[in-house]
């Protein structure tokens, strides 16, 4: 039988299809309300922080400009406020209505900052109607708790935004998106060796740096979630500063990495460093170095760094969906879960 969650993958070359045909138009508008603006800052919680995260590198790397994380907390819990002046705050969240995310936007505007909201929920959700623009995604319902299409879409939003803020992309690396993400899906490599090889571990560490690092906080949370692992997801820098400690025979690997660009050499070297000392290393991405330096190795998708993101993920996805089958877990509805969550 399939699962809602592995359908909801296979629906996400479509979602990508119809969220660009929606956004890409909205460039200019993009242009205007970050205008007067000069750094950014992203507001979300669970997938979409991981989202967020792609969106403060790519801010950072492609358009100069300052990006960061917010801590929610300081306006619902210390209502405290801050000088967002000049400030862009974009506000992450799949259904657009969680609580804590509508609310920190608020505080974000009356504290003085423009407000973007990337959402799901469509325009009539508290959280685009508690922004200056917002970016509506066109996944379609998601009935799996896991979030997959919700995820992808998010970040193909996030282009978008980047592309208004002026970043030195070529905008046309988008349109390869949708068929990249249809590639992996009928072909992720060696996905069975991968599941076999976690299927009896308790714990792996999700590594990759750099605009892959955010594909590594969402792999890993998948497994969390959906798998019951104890996945850790870092970057591999802040793994090789004493975390890589914990990397042994019963503690695997999974290493991310687009199949070009900056991080790519160090990712390979980690591959190597784990296998040579007697643990498994599984390669997501990064070409034919990453293959061959890893014990077995999931395909990546051929597009720029700067979007491979939006494509690395879905092997993560396919393998969480196929390890949860394995273990005897329903992928659809994890333990403890909700589809959206409300926090104080």
């Amino acid at each position: 039988m399939t699962t809602f969650m592995r359908r909801e993958i296979g629906e996400q070359p479509a979602a990508l299809r119809a969220t660009l045909d929606a956004l890409l138009p909205m460039v200019g508008a993009v242009e205007r309300v970050a205008e007067g603006t000069r750094q950014t800052l992203f507001i979300a919680r669970g997938t979409s922080d991981n989202a967020a995260v792609y969106g403060r590198y790519l801010t950072e790397a492609r358009t100069g400009r300052l990006a960061t994380l917010a801590a929610p907390s300081i306006a619902t819990t210390y209502k405290r406020k801050v000088d967002l002046d000049g400030v862009l705050a974009v506000g992450l969240s799949q259904s657009g209505r969680t609580e804590e995310i509508v609310e920190t936007l608020a505080w974000a505007k009356d504290c003085g900052a423009k407000t973007v909201a990337i959402t799901n929920g469509g325009p009539q959700s508290p959280l685009a109607e508690a922004a200056d623009l917002a970016l509506c995604t066109e996944a379609g319902e998601e009935k799996a708790v896991p979030a997959t299409k919700t995820y992808t879409t998010q970040l193909a939003a996030i282009a978008v935004l980047a592309l208004g803020l002026g970043a030195d992309v070529d905008a046309a690396d988008l349109d390869r998106v949708p068929d990249a993400v249809a590639k992996l899906i009928d072909d992720p490599g060696d996905l069975e060796s991968v599941v076999a090889g976690l299927a009896g571990k308790p714990g792996v560490v999700v590594s990759g740096r750099g605009l892959a690092f955010s594909t590594a906080l969402e792999t890993a949370l998948k497994l969390k979630e959906a798998c019951y692992l104890h996945a850790m997801g870092l970057s591999y820098a802040d793994l090789l500063h004493g975390p890589i400690a914990v990397v042994d025979e019963d503690t695997p690997a999974i290493l991310v990495a687009a199949g070009e660009g900056p991080t790519l050499a160090g990712t390979v070297a980690l591959a190597e460093r784990v296998t040579g000392a007697g643990a498994a290393a599984y390669g997501i991405g990064g070409g034919d170095g990453l293959a061959r330096a890893s014990t077995a190795a999931l395909n990546g998708p051929d597009l720029p760094e700067w979007v491979a993101p939006l494509g690395l993920i879905v092997p993560g996805q396919l393998l969480t969906e196929a390890l949860a089958r394995r273990l005897g877990f329903d992928p659809d509805a994890p333990r403890g879960l909700k589809k959206v969550t409300q926090t104080d």
